[in-house]
């Protein structure tokens, strides 16, 4: 419309919407196929979906350019069937691209560009998973990751137990269920984590961290079965790498039973489902314990045969030595019978030379005693003569005497004795005592 003063058209809200919508509906008369990730979808309670279809980046950046997209929900059973009569591979999640047919339009009540759905291209969504999917198994494989995990080993007996797996989700409950009624004492430490969406790849990262702080023997990757963009997240090169790192070995068990996703790839060793990955670990357990028991059967076995053949052994030589000791015991009483009848005859023969020497020696020490005896006599009866000659008793009897002093000593000389020393003098019959007086005062001897 035209204003009074000729001025610039004005347009109303109605009518601009509207002729945007006769513009767009020109410019794009046919569908329009749209390739791109799918991001904040909802799906409300009236059956319909609504998304933005983004230019694919990561979940931490902000979309270069970015579509609303409705499907409405009679268009939605449409696209279900397109779906489903895929095989149920792809599945319309947070993260998935897509390939998507609808038509451009102009929703006025809202004032939005939007995108009408009514179609969906599932070969291409499972074209790219693939793509992408061998783009990054080719590049694990040249940097050498591939079996980096698998190269980690294995407890004997892993009794501690990491989790990963979203709470209170199915696969938790299986894998829990499975290892308490193996009986065996696990110790389990759980991480929550996403395992499905655009957040899983980081929320699984994180986990593995976690729980590889945590000093756990073995983690398990589980989550339950479910479409192919489902479980893009265990395709993704953030989980790839992670488990690649991960200093414990990580078991993954994924619900699916014909796909292997990359994190199956670089994992320890992957299992179908999460049942089978916690059996895996039951098994571990169980094969040592068989060992174990089997080695100690063994041992017990090669004890009772070392024990009897050392018996068996001990016995033969316990008769052998009976025998050699019953022979040597024989043959040394024969040697002592004889050694005791020679030393008998050489007794005898020996007493007989003995009683020869000693008659002998008799003589000989008879006839020198003799002889002995005589000499001795003649010395004696010398001695006697020489004796009788110096005998005192001869000189006192000529007249002689022998004079001492009082205690005994012989008197020699004048000049041994002083002035009144008693002096003993024996005569042939009696002793005189006198004593001795200076020389001035001796009376002349008359």
């Amino acid at each position: 419309m035209r204003g009074a003063d000729d001025e610039a058209p004005t347009w109303s809200v109605a009518e601009l919407a509207a002729h945007l919508g006769r513009l767009l509906v020109g410019a794009f008369p046919d569908d329009v196929w749209v390739a791109g990730q799918v991001r904040n979808l909802s799906r409300a309670a009236n059956g319909h979906v609504y998304f933005h279809l983004v230019e694919p980046s990561t979940t931490d950046q902000a979309p270069a350019a970015q579509l609303a997209i409705t499907l409405l929900a009679p268009e939605r059973e449409l696209v279900n069937r397109q779906l489903t009569r895929a095989g149920g591979a792809v599945r319309m999640t947070d993260g998935v691209e897509v390939r998507i047919c609808g038509r451009v339009r102009w929703y006025a009540p809202r004032g939005a560009l939007q995108l009408r759905m009514h179609a969906i291209d599932p070969e291409f969504t499972l074209g790219r998973l693939q793509e992408d999917r061998d783009r990054l198994l080719a590049s694990l494989a040249s940097e050498g990751l591939l079996d980096r995990n698998a190269a980690r080993p294995m407890p004997l007996v892993p009794l501690r137990v990491g989790l990963i797996t979203s709470q209170g989700s199915a696969a938790q409950a299986d894998v829990l269920a499975e290892l308490e009624a193996s009986g065996i004492g696990f110790e389990v430490r759980f991480a929550d984590a996403r395992t499905q969406g655009v957040d899983a790849p980081g929320s699984v990262v994180r986990a593995l961290a976690a729980l590889a702080s945590d000093h756990v023997d073995v983690i398990l990757l589980v989550r339950g079965g479910g479409s192919r963009t489902d479980l893009a997240g265990f395709d993704s090169e953030q989980v790839a790498r992670a488990i690649a790192a991960s200093p414990v070995p990580v078991l993954t068990g994924v619900g699916h039973e014909s796909d292997r996703s990359v994190a199956d790839e670089v994992a320890h060793a992957a299992h179908k489902t999460p049942t089978a990955a916690a059996a895996a670990v039951v098994e571990r357990v169980r094969a040592f314990a068989r060992t174990v028991d089997a080695r100690a059967d063994a041992l017990h076995r090669a004890v009772d045969r070392s024990t009897r053949l050392a018996s068996d052994r001990l016995e033969h030589r316990r008769q052998r030595a009976a025998s050699a000791s019953t022979w040597t015991l024989r043959r040394a009483e024969e040697h002592l019978a004889a050694a005791g009848a020679r030393a008998t005859r050489a007794a005898g023969a020996a007493i007989l030379r003995a009683d020869d020497q000693l008659d002998a020696a008799l003589g000989r020490i008879g006839r020198a005693s003799r002889g002995h005896l005589d000499a001795a006599a003649h010395r004696l009866d010398a001695r006697d003569a020489r004796v009788g000659a110096h005998d005192p008793t001869l000189a006192l009897a000529r007249g002689w005497s022998i004079t001492t002093t009082a205690d005994g000593r012989v008197v020699r000389r004048a000049v041994d004795v002083a002035p009144g020393t008693v002096l003993v003098t024996r005569l042939a019959e009696g002793t005189v005592r006198s004593t001795v007086i200076p020389d001035d005062a001796q009376e002349p001897t008359p």
